[in-house]
């Protein structure tokens, strides 16, 4: 018996809606990475990206458990010497909720060109409306 190897072209792409409103960061980061890389499907290859694309709305509405609004920080390099930022998660939580989520997500994924590829299928958007009607998304409940 021959193993199965997914072609790239061969893949059939759904569209998903997830709605982040009181899901926990980290339990809803690794459900959507699971998707994103093509996991729960029975056609996984791991060197080929066989996931499927996922919309995250409310991601304002996102839960961090514990005292990690204020003690976890979100770090980031400009690129200049010295010139390494810091806020607090109840911050960026304020100012850009899609980018706390991305970058939870970002860490799950596998770090070289086909993790960046996946990473192209995720769109966050901070209420509960997008502009992705005409995929026709499924809801996903997690």
């Amino acid at each position: 018996m021959k193993s199965f190897v997914a072609k790239p072209n061969e893949i059939e792409r759904k569209w998903y809606v997830v709605n982040a409103d009181g899901k926990t960061l980290g339990r809803l980061s690794t459900e959507v990475a699971t998707i994103l890389r093509g996991k729960h499907k029975p056609t996984y290859t791991p060197h080929v990206d066989c996931g499927d694309y996922v919309i995250i709305i409310n991601a304002e509405k996102v839960v961090l458990t514990g005292k990690k609004l204020d003690q976890k920080k979100f770090r980031w390099h400009t690129g200049y010497t010295g010139h390494l930022r810091e806020r607090s998660y109840r911050e960026m939580m304020a100012k850009k909720p899609e980018t706390v989520v991305t970058h939870a997500i970002k860490g799950m994924l596998p770090k070289n060109t086909l993790g960046r590829e996946m990473l192209k299928k995720l769109k966050v958007y901070k209420g509960d409306q997008h502009n992705h009607e005409a995929q026709k998304p499924e809801a996903l409940e997690l």
